[in-house]
């Protein structure tokens, strides 16, 4: 068919000019809504300690408002994702983002135990889609050798997050109260999306992506094989064990993150700890997992590079993630802030290391068209996990309170030792298979 002749219009306009390593501008943007993301979360879990005092609520009530942020959260993974493999990834963290930055700022509304609930619903709701978007637009626009260290790029953002929120939000608390600090981290939602809508778009269509940039691209994306040309249905992508063992890897971890995002500053306060003189405390464990985000996508990229099959370069990440966190547990036996605030830093920077694994292994392992249904299928799984987590640690760290006895310690002994069995059930589901020569999954 004949293509139409440009206008005149058309050829004095001028061609953008490309911009260099455009790729990860694209994920110096999914680092900056991964932190905004943080942020906003962890608005709640910074001030719980005082809005506990204020409308009288117990360690149960608390952890059902964590509960009411998860059950959003976790169905929205598995919708959100479905979501973004159908209208694209430019337009769905479009309006995730718009939803979530303006209950963010309604939250500042809440008058008492339900409207809290609710607007925390709503504010999962919107959240989930982050790492289903980012996780596709990482398959789309990296190759593989350098996956893992983008995830771990945009994945950081939620631990610097978490190290900004406790000066950003209790700076503004202890100075104008507890609704100012809920309206300002939702206005930067909407400072990025202005941001967003002007850079992203997806490679075949980007302007200003370099041609040397789009072949690479097309040239990574080749190597699927077999694989077939439509999003997958997610009982099929159920009957994988490489499904299965990604979904484990995120659901044996995800939940030793968020009790340490929800309840670090409860925990410090349970010991004995003023939080006006542990704010450093409660920043540097977050750094660390920044810091372990980095580590893990590095190290297995640095052994792709040696040599080492994808598979086992991911794999090493893995074991040394599931043994670390294990350093969790000597915390039980001290009230020391800083062998506290030291030891969580090294288990959560060997979390941040496993984590970044288990959310680079759907762009590794599916095609582009379900990559956002597997990553929100194994974050689904990932969240109903730590509901139930959350509700167990407001229930024993409540029935332990009353007891008399120290309220978190069993909780930390489990906290340490499930990533390291999701560990071993990894080893043992993640390998080439069948599936794998019908073009289902890629090879590792």
């Amino acid at each position: 068919m004949r293509q139409p002749m440009a206008t005149p219009e058309q050829l004095a306009r001028p061609t953008p000019r490309p911009i260099r390593h455009l790729r990860w501008w694209i994920g110096a943007l999914l680092f900056a809504s991964t932190v905004i993301n943080y942020i906003d979360r962890q608005t709640l879990a910074l001030l719980a300690p005082y809005l506990k005092l204020q409308y009288h609520w117990t360690n149960t009530d608390y952890a059902n408002l964590v509960v009411a942020f998860r059950v959003a959260y976790s169905i929205g993974m598995t919708l959100c994702g479905g979501l973004m493999d159908r209208v694209g990834t430019r337009r769905g963290l479009t309006l995730t983002v718009a939803w979530y930055s303006t209950v963010a700022m309604l939250t500042s509304l809440a008058r008492g135990f339900y409207s809290f609930a609710t607007f925390r619903f709503l504010l999962g709701a919107g959240e989930s889609a982050n790492w289903p978007a980012a996780t596709k637009a990482v398959s789309e626009w990296f190759p593989k050798r350098e996956r893992g260290l983008a995830t771990a790029f945009f994945d950081s953002g939620s631990s610097v997050g978490g190290a900004i929120a406790p000066f950003l939000v209790l700076w503004i608390y202890f100075r104008w109260g507890w609704r100012p600090a809920f309206m300002v981290p939702g206005v930067l939602g909407f400072s990025w999306l202005l941001v967003w809508r002007w850079l992203y778009y997806s490679p075949k269509a980007h302007p200003r992506i370099s041609a040397a940039e789009r072949q690479m691209l097309a040239a990574d994306q080749g190597d699927f094989g077999l694989a077939p040309v439509q999003r997958q249905r997610w009982r099929d992508l159920l009957k994988l064990p490489q499904s299965w063992a990604t979904i484990i890897a995120r659901s044996f971890t995800d939940p030793v993150w968020f009790f340490v995002t929800d309840w670090f500053p409860i925990y410090l306060v349970a010991k004995g700890i003023d939080l006006r003189s542990s704010v450093l405390a409660i920043w540097v464990p977050f750094i660390a997992a920044d810091l372990g985000n980095f580590f893990g996508g590095t190290a297995s990229g640095y052994l792709i590079k040696r040599g080492w099959g994808l598979g086992r370069a991911r794999k090493a990440v893995v074991i040394f993630g599931g043994i670390g966190v294990t350093l969790l547990i000597p915390t039980i036996f001290t009230r020391n802030l800083y062998v506290i605030a030291l030891l969580f830093a090294a288990a959560t920077f060997c979390y941040a290391s496993f984590s970044t694994i288990a959310n680079v292994l759907p762009a590794d392992l599916y095609h582009n068209e379900s990559v956002a249904s597997m990553s929100g299928i194994s974050g689904s799984a990932a969240g109903l996990g730590t509901i139930v987590a959350s509700e167990l640690i407001g229930r024993v760290s409540d029935a332990r309170r009353i007891a008399g006895t120290h309220s978190f310690d069993p909780i930390v002994i489990v906290a340490g030792i499930v990533p390291l069995i999701g560990m071993f059930l990894v080893l043992l589901l993640l390998r080439n298979n069948k599936a794998t020569e019908e073009g289902l999954v890629r090879p590792l």
